[in-house]
């Protein structure tokens, strides 16, 4: 009976499947780059990525590399990269079969994923875990596991992740013997690979769906999934599935006794698997190749068709059947693998008593009684491993729970103990703490209001924060004769290029501040700062006559400030455009949370307007702020500007006092 095809559940870093390069020239590439890789999380992630790899092709190869950037990765303190290293060192120990090793490392892997919270990491996890139950057909903590990471991997809507899952849980109960439920599993799985096209995996999927119908002896249901698998893994160019297809394919054809189409693709398989170098595939279907002759020159009745490479002579059957299992044995000899080499011995000493070789018959079927029992005893060992490793995993998990538990009872203990002793404290210094805490009490409770009063105060002028506390709201006002003054920053952006995002803050933070001090010493209201923009008034909520000298005095200064600045840093500050404008505008408080004193109206649009008409280092004035400030401040008028609702209105620069 094949062997389903179990899907691994790898992190591989980001950076791996972006790679173009695949397989061995994948493999090749990394090997390069290692050597001149800095000690950094990239080179920790190219290791993982080679141990992760070299499973297939050398598991003690792989083991090095995990070892290698799980070192790395702890010396970087790199949590990440030591988590996907224990995965990777688990994968390589279970293709050595080193189960209890496996199991151990992913244990680390999981605590790993499970501090630095990463859900795709401890899902793979539970799925490698479940696989690995499979190997030691504990087929119960394999389906828990499995549907552990299922449900994770559902969580957090991981559709590859789900659709390998689909695929092992299946490989569970058709393990189990229960058909049709592989089969509910496996065509989930394969519904979700279309839907992701992954095409690779939805060939191995249809050949797994294959394989399970072969084993229910329902051939023409297995050839139409097989043949889905064939076209897609001549499509794709991927040998190693088209190999196992050939290989199915061959199986299905035979048990329809198909020999000629049998033959056939068995045929193909071979050559494709020597392709590859995998020579225990080519000796699986040599196998099946010099049983199918073999079976063929047993007809005597003739009740076989002979068609393709199959003859009618006995003789001509006989002599394939030998060459072909003959093939198998040497290579089951040469690999290593008992058991079918003893299955070829007991074969090959069928066909050559058939053939009348009568000699090196009972030569074969020695062989074959003399691997059977190193084969027994091998088969002996494995078992007894498998359930020494259960057993080994099963006392550690105990001991594990015993000594949480002995934890917990001293843990326990000791939190009684220091109960006991605090409340007997807190009992002989409750009269004495009582006085000393209200009194405590009370002063923090004195700072916090005044806090509270200077953050309002901060936040809103004196009056409006008054009214605020008194009423629990503020109605908005009307100011007829108010002065408005907007700034911006001409070379904000540009100057962002010239500095770190840091920088750039901490420079728009001087500058403000710098302004606020300004704006302090002639009584006028701050109201916002919109980006790199700053909104300040004059003349509210408290009337001042001289509202409109004051805000062009602050502007002077602001203006002196940058230019001082800009002398100093070059462009790591900014030039500053101002404008001001007097007029009536509508004030107070918007929202209720995240309250904010604001003003509204023309007067604040023109203000507005002025400053965008501005120059870099230049004071733009309105002609209505001009009227008042003339006698006091040098002004060139400067022509005139469209502004909605009010018509043309004049523009002056102020170049200084007049005092």
């Amino acid at each position: 009976m094949k062997r389903l095809l179990i899907l691994l559940l790898l992190i591989t870093p980001l950076f791996l499947s972006a790679q173009k390069k695949q397989g061995q020239a994948l493999l090749d590439s990394l090997l390069q780059v290692i050597p001149t890789a800095k000690e950094d999380t990239n080179k920790v992630n190219l290791l993982n990525g080679l141990a992760q790899m070299y499973w297939q092709y050398s598991p003690d190869q792989g083991l090095n590399y995990g070892q290698q950037a799980l070192s790395l990765a702890e010396k970087l303190d790199f949590k990440q990269g030591m988590g996907t290293a224990y995965m990777a060192i688990g994968i390589n120990y279970r293709y050595k079969s080193d189960y209890q090793k496996a199991l151990e490392y992913y244990k680390l892997a999981l605590q790993i994923n499970e501090e630095t919270d990463n859900k795709h990491g401890i899902a793979a996890v539970y799925g490698n875990t479940c696989i690995v139950y499979i190997d030691l057909s504990d087929y119960a903590n394999a389906l828990d596991n499995g549907f552990k990471s299922l449900k994770i991997n559902e969580a957090i809507k991981n559709k590859p992740g789900i659709a390998s899952n689909y695929t092992n849980i299946g490989i569970v109960y058709d393990s189990q013997g229960d058909f049709a439920q592989a089969l509910e599993y496996l065509l989930k799985a394969l519904n979700l690979h279309r839907e992701l096209n992954d095409k690779n995996r939805i060939a191995i999927v249809l050949t797994n769906i294959g394989i399970i119908y072969n084993e229910e002896k329902n051939y023409p249901k297995a050839l139409e999934y097989l043949n889905q698998a064939l076209e897609i893994s001549l499509a794709m160019g991927n040998k190693s599935i088209l190999s196992e297809v050939l290989g199915c394919l061959g199986d299905a054809y035979n048990g329809m006794a198909d020999y000629s189409k049998a033959l056939d693709y068995l045929s193909q398989a071979i050559k494709a698997d020597e392709e590859l170098g995998d020579k225990s595939a080519i000796a699986e279907k040599l196998t099946s190749t010099g049983l199918i002759y073999l079976s063929v020159a047993k007809d005597s009745a003739g009740i076989i068709k002979k068609e393709g490479s199959l003859s009618n002579s006995r003789e001509t059957n006989l002599k394939k059947a030998i060459e072909y299992l003959s093939r198998a044995a040497e290579i089951h000899k040469e690999i290593g693998n008992l058991k079918e080499l003893s299955e070829n011995y007991r074969d090959l000493s069928t066909a050559l008593e058939l053939s009348g070789n009568y000699k090196a018959a009972l030569q074969n079927h020695k062989l074959f009684m003399a691997d059977k029992d190193s084969v027994f005893s091998e088969q002996s060992k494995i078992k007894l491993s498998k359930l020494e490793t259960k057993r080994e995993i099963e006392l550690k998990d105990k001991q594990i729970l015993i000594g949480k538990l002995e934890i917990a009872k001293k843990r326990n203990e000791a939190i009684f103990y220091i109960i006991g002793i605090v409340l007997l404290l807190l009992v002989i210094a409750f009269v004495y703490r009582n006085y000393a805490t209200q009194k405590k009490l009370n002063i923090l409770v004195t700072k916090e209001k005044k806090r509270s009063e200077d953050l309002l105060l901060n936040i809103l002028p004196a009056e409006v924060a008054n009214e605020l506390k008194e009423k629990g709201s503020a109605d908005a006002r009307n100011f007829e004769n108010v002065t408005v003054l907007f700034t911006d920053f001409v070379n904000f952006t540009s100057a962002g290029e010239n500095m770190t995002p840091k920088e750039l803050i901490n420079e728009l933070h001087v500058c403000f501040k710098a302004f606020d001090h300004i704006i302090d010493k002639y009584n006028i209201e701050k109201i916002k700062t919109i980006g790199d923009a700053y909104l300040v008034v004059s003349s509210l909520p408290v009337p001042e006559i001289n509202h409109a000298e004051h805000v062009v005095k602050a502007a002077i200064e602001i203006n002196h400030f940058m230019r001082d600045r800009l002398e100093q840093l070059g462009d790591k500050t900014f030039h500053v455009r101002i404008g001001i404008h007097t007029g009536s505008v509508v004030a107070g408080i918007v929202g209720v949370k995240k309250f904010a004193y604001d003003i509204w109206g023309d007067t604040v649009n023109v203000a507005a307007r002025m400053e965008q008409n501005s120059e870099p280092g230049k004071i733009n004035i309105s002609q209505t702020t001009y009227d008042i400030i003339k006698d006091k401040f040098y002004c060139t008028f400067r022509g005139e500007i469209d502004a909605k609702n009010k018509g043309k209105l004049g523009m002056y620069f102020v170049e200084g006092a007049k005092e």
